[in-house]
Order: C-alpha cells, then sequence, then structure tokens
C-alpha cells in the first residue's frame, strides 16, 4: 500500500541532550503517510523528555525529500486531509529549539516540514519548491502561509503559483535559510556547531524565546512588546538568568540547569 513505508528514526547523542531525528526512505527521501505520523510520534516523545534541549531534523538519502507519495493521497479521504499538516509540523509545537540540516532536493512536504522548524541551514546544492500546483493542487501543510511570512508574499505567490524551484543561494538571500554551506561534510560540521552552541544556553530561555518570537510576529506590534515585558520579568526570576548573571560577573562558563 503506497500510504506505508520509510521510517523516522530518533536517535539521541550528546548524553541524550540532542534527539536526532532522522528520515528514512530511499535515496530520494519520499515521505509517505506513515512517515508523517511517525514524525509527530516522535516529537510527543521528544516533548515529553526533559533531558532533551536540541532536536535535530536530517535526512540519511541522498536529497533531504523529493516530496510526499503522490499516489498515496488518492488512497485518503477528502475529509482525513483536514487534518493533513498538523503531524509533519509538529516541530512548530515542540517547545524545543528545532535545527533542520538540508542537503539536495527539498520539495513538497518535505519543505512544510523544514519550515516548521527553527533554525534552517542546507548546502548549496539545496532546491527548495513547492511544486503541488504541477498536480493540480496547492501545498496542504503549511506551506503558502510559511513561506509568506520567510520570503514575503509577491515571491511566495510566484513560486506557489508556478511552481518554480528556490536556489540555495535565493533562500539564503531571502531569509528563508540560517546558513548556507558548500557541501554536505560543510554543512554537517557547521550542524554539530550549531548544536553545541545552543547546549551552551539556559533551555527555558530558548523555549521562551521561541514562544515570543512565533506568538508575537502575528501579533499586533504592541501586543508582542507585551508578551515579550511578560516573558522578560518571568525569566528574571528564574535560576539560570541568576546563574548568568554570577557567571559573567565571575568570568566563567555558565552552567545553565533550565530552572
Amino acid at each position: 500500500m503506497a500510504l506505508h513505508g520509510g521510517e523516522v528514526r530518533l536517535e539521541r547523542s550528546h548524553d541524550g541532550r540532542v534527539a536526532n531525528l532522522v528520515l528514512a526512505h530511499g535515496p530520494y527521501t519520499v515521505i509517505t503517510w506513515e512517515m508523517r505520523s511517525a514524525v509527530a510520534a516522535r516529537f510527543a516523545e521528544i516533548d515529553r523528555d526533559d533531558d532533551v534541549r536540541v532536536v535535530v531534523v536530517r535526512s540519511d538519502g541522498e536529497h533531504f525529500s523529493s516530496g510526499g507519495d503522490i499516489a498515496g493521497f488518492m488512497e485518503v479521504e477528502p475529509v482525513d486531509l483536514t487534518d493533513l499538516g498538523h503531524e509533519v509540523t509538529a516541530a512548530s509545537r515542540s517547545p524545543k529549539p528545532v535545527v533542520v540540516a538540508v542537503d539536495g532536493y527539498c520539495f513538497g512536504v518535505g519543505l512544510e516540514l523544514v519550515l516548521s522548524c527553527d533554525i534552517r541551514l542546507a548546502s548549496e546544492r539545496s532546491r527548495f519548491a513547492l511544486p503541488e500546483m504541477n498536480l493540480g493542487m496547492i501545498p496542504g501543510s503549511g506551506g503558502t502561509q510559511r513561506l509568506a511570512r520567510l520570503i514575503g508574499l509577491s515571491r511566495a505567490k510566484h513560486h506557489v503559483m508556478t511552481a518554480k524551484r528556490i536556489t540555495g543561494a535565493e533562500a539564503a538571500d531571502w531569509g528563508l535559510l540560517a546558513e548556507l554551506h558548500p557541501d554536505r561534510e560543510a554543512l554537517d560540521k557547521a550542524t554539530d556547531a550549531m548544536i553545541d552552541k545552543l547546549l551552551g544556553f539556559s533551555p527555558m530561555a530558548l523555549r521562551t524565546a521561541k514562544e515570543v518570537l512565533d506568538r508575537g510576529v502575528d501579533a499586533p506590534l504592541y501586543s508582542g512588546i507585551e508578551l515579550e515585558r511578560k516573558a522578560y520579568a518571568m525569566l528574571r526570576a528564574s535560576h539560570d538568568f541568576a546563574e548568568g548573571v554570577a557567571a559573567f560577573t565571575e568570568k566563567r562558563t555558565p552552567n545553565f540547569t533550565g530552572r
């Protein structure tokens, strides 16, 4: 059955502080319906684990993902598609910072998964697209909305309505990516460096920053600033902030515990 196949492996590293989600389904990493559910299940497990501080999403294929299992959609009833994007975009709801490393094709639902992550890194050979228009369809897992917010409405309309691919250089220039690297080896090194940097920060501060940014960006400016002020005051009472100030004064590396 076309809906099944592939896997989303959960591998832990850095003494359990880093959760690595690895997409696996052939060289093009076709994302099946089963893999969508697995993404949500893996994030539910990660979100319950207080030891996990950082999440990294990767693919073990030649390409990050060529998109979804197209034939499989004809096996799903239309009513079951109304919650299509909820599972695969679980990264956006996770309280943990989520880093994604993209190499090669990143199309369709693969791009929608990437757009739901917090920090996007990629190699220069990467290509991004929402090609659903070729099938008489539109993106259904948040692609239209997240892409428009990241690269602007005009560019998003162009790429969604023409199914045109975005190069790695364009993606970096337009703000779709945080970093662009020459090849997969350089990308892997940069991803490891990003992990080390994030592990050095307070988990509570990272979680709060993610929430304030995500909730504030779509609110009126005053509401976003008010949210920021309240979050700032809340963190003032945390052990991590006291530790950060003490470490700064004593000229040492802080030991953040997430409290």
